[in-house]
Formats: C-alpha cells, structure tokens, sequence
C-alpha cells in the first residue's frame, strides 16, 4: 500500500511506530546521594525500580563504574540510563584506542553529559535522569551532577530527586572535609534512611560505592536497620510536620 493512499489513521499509527524516543519514563529508579570525605567519593543508591507508583522491580542497579577514574550514578528512567551507558562505552572505548597513555577523568566525563544531556533537551528528546559524576584523577576528588535539561555544578555533596529536599539538609548540618571512610557511610546511611522513611518509591535494599585513587568499589546489596514505632507513624496528625 502506498502512504499517499492511506487513510491518516493509519498514518499516525505507522509514524508513532518508527517513534524512538522516550515520552514518559516508565521504569525509574529514585534519588542517588554522594559525597566527597578525606580519600575519595562515597555514592549511594538504592535498588528499587517503579513502574509508574508501584514498585515492581528490587534489584535495579543504578551506580556504574566508568573506566579507571569514574562512578555514575542515576535517577529517573532506568533504560535512557542504559542508553547513557552505551554512550559513555562508546567514549571511554574511543579513548582506550588512542593509546595515548592519557585517560579521560570525572571532570572530562561531566563535561561531557552535560553537552549529551543539553544536546537531547534542544531536539526536544531528552534522556529522562538526573546523573551523579563521582571521582579521583592525580590526587584530585571530584563530585557533579546533571540534570535531564543540562543544568550542572559540582559541590561537595549531592542528591538527586528527593534526596534534594530530604538529604542535603543533612549534609550541609553533618558534612566535614575530614571525614573518615566509616563516618561518610553512616552518614550516607543516615541520609538513606530518612528517604526510606519519608519516599515511597524507595526500597530498603541499597548499595555504596567507594571511588579512591586505586578504584571504584561498589558494596554488595544490603538492607539498613528501621524502626517503625515512631508515633508519627503510628497515629500520624494531618497537616503536623
């Protein structure tokens, strides 16, 4: 059948399947927290995955190490993150096979997406996430973050989605330059928790990756320690904060 003699019905129907872009995100994950302390990056996520309000899927991995240097993290629509990923394969292999004894760092790599992530919002076909950049090059931490239409900055803790609200106030009371390893885990804990509490699109299951000069190391998935007996959530009070 020729298309100058279908009905337009049929027509939309044909262009909306060659359509490849992501409407509405479907399957996403929620907020990602990091923050720098003495030797590196801490970042943490947890493993939920919701389609639409309900929390379909329990072992969603949301933080990727990137080359030698480099951790993302994300939030928002799980498969556009997956096509973040090919992306930055296709980067990090295209640099690899230069061979140039250079290799590229966090701060190459935020620059980076945050061009990708304008360049999708200016065709009006953007990848729907917030992206956490974590890393070490030469001695240097770094910590960025972007969002879907390319707002960037980089800070000395970060948080996505709710996270914003409910985890930075945290860290701007308790965040220091000196923190050891154990103390940024029990604060990235504590920030956890809260959103445990307070999200519903959180799950009690997360991870914590550790990003040093050595590496990138990320723990395996573990549930954190609530307690429920909180009379607020017992017999909550309407509008009490």
């Amino acid at each position: 059948m020729e298309l100058n003699s279908a009905k337009p019905g049929l027509l939309c129907s044909l262009e909306a399947s060659q359509s490849q872009r992501t409407m509405y995100p479907y399957v996403t994950g929620t907020s990602v927290v990091a923050l720098k302390y003495k030797d590196g990056i801490l970042m943490a996520a947890d493993m939920g995955g919701s389609y639409g309000s309900t929390l379909r899927y329990k072992s969603v991995e949301r933080m990727k190490p990137i080359g030698k240097h480099c951790l993302i993290g994300a939030s928002g629509e799980i498969s556009d993150f997956q096509e973040v990923l090919r992306y930055l394969d296709e980067l990090t292999l295209n640099d690899k096979m230069c061979d140039d004894g250079n290799s590229l760092g966090p701060k190459e790599i935020h620059s980076y997406l945050t061009r990708v992530m304008y360049n999708r919002r200016n065709k009006f076909d953007p990848l729907w996430n917030s992206l956490v950049l974590g890393g070490v090059k030469n001695g240097q931490t770094y910590l960025g973050m972007v969002t879907m239409i390319g707002v960037n900055f980089e800070d000395n803790h970060i948080a996505t989605g709710f996270g914003n609200h409910l985890a930075r106030p945290i860290l701007r009371d308790e965040w220091r330059e000196d923190l050891s390893f154990e103390d940024g885990v029990k604060l990235l804990e504590k920030c956890m928790r809260v959103l445990l509490y307070r999200d519903r699109s959180a799950v009690n299951k997360l991870q914590i990756a550790n990003i040093t000069e050595e590496g990138v190391t990320i723990s395996q998935p573990y549930s954190l320690r609530t307690f429920w007996g909180f009379s607020a959530f017992i017999n909550p009070t309407p509008g009490a904060q």
